[in-house]
């Protein structure tokens, strides 16, 4: 028989062998780091935002994957998937977000990775921003977002992907 007991962060597997005699083993459950793909959709030519947002994230644990600029959300979505990464977060400047935000989301669920979380930020007019949630952006954050209540914000919304 083999049974599975959680305690804290340590899974102790149980085996009873042929002769009744029990087997333990303590296992170190090791924690996923989130993987988060930043990610600069469209002409946009402007990323520091974007790598303030990278380095944040960066800063805080977190894996880091920083697309650059100029990116198709194809090449987004393709890289999300080489990478495996658990969120995407979008930057964008250029006003083109009611297309391109919900595009990447679109292309995620094509692809049956729909479950990675994305969020948004960048010079998003506040009245679109409901708009873009209705679409499945999970967060959008503006300029002068504070990046401490944007680790929040991951830490409660995004969950390692199995």
């Amino acid at each position: 028989m083999f049974f599975e007991r959680f305690m804290e962060n340590i899974m102790i597997l149980e085996y009873i062998d042929s002769r009744g005699a029990p087997w333990r083993a303590p296992i170190k459950i090791m924690k996923k780091k989130l993987r988060i793909l930043i990610g600069k959709p469209g002409l946009d030519g402007h990323d520091r935002g974007a790598k303030i947002i990278a380095r944040t994230l960066r800063d805080a644990g977190y894996e880091v994957i920083y697309s650059g600029l100029h990116q198709t959300p194809e090449m987004i979505v393709n890289t999300a998937i080489q990478e495996d990464v658990d969120a995407i977060g979008l930057s964008i400047l250029s006003g083109a977000h009611n297309f391109l935000f919900p595009e990447v989301i679109r292309l995620l669920k094509e692809k049956g990775i729909g479950d990675v979380v994305v969020f948004g930020g960048g010079i998003i007019p506040p009245d679109e921003i409901s708009g873009l949630k209705k679409q499945g952006v999970a967060e959008v954050f503006t300029p002068g977002a504070d990046t401490r209540d944007i680790v929040k914000w991951i830490e409660g919304n995004v969950k390692p992907r199995m």
